[in-house]
């Protein structure tokens, strides 16, 4: 199946994209396309995107698929669908 990753600020610096379709298995999660990613794109996402070595996303980013919230689902064990777009949004700074 297919999903769109969308890439905001710092993550669309280190991927020098501001969105990217995948190919992805039926039943990836979340979470597998953030692993996907980090392994496509490397150490810069791996240390932006995840806590640890235990690949617990940081809890400043927000995660949303079509515009909401993983947080109204199964937060990163929701599974992504055909077509879908994961939205990775760091926090928003303002003054």
């Amino acid at each position: 199946m297919k999903v769109t990753a969308k890439f905001f600020a710092s993550v669309r610096e280190i991927t020098k994209k501001s969105e990217e379709t995948l190919d992805v298995k039926d039943g990836t999660t979340v979470e597998g396309l953030l692993k996907l990613l980090a392994e496509k794109y490397g150490r810069e996402f791996r240390d932006y995107v995840f806590e640890d070595k235990n690949e617990t996303p940081r809890d400043h980013l927000q995660f949303l698929i079509d515009g909401k919230s993983i947080t109204i689902f199964e937060g990163v064990q929701t599974m992504l669908y055909d077509g879908c777009r994961l939205a990775i949004v760091p926090p928003v700074g303002g003054g």
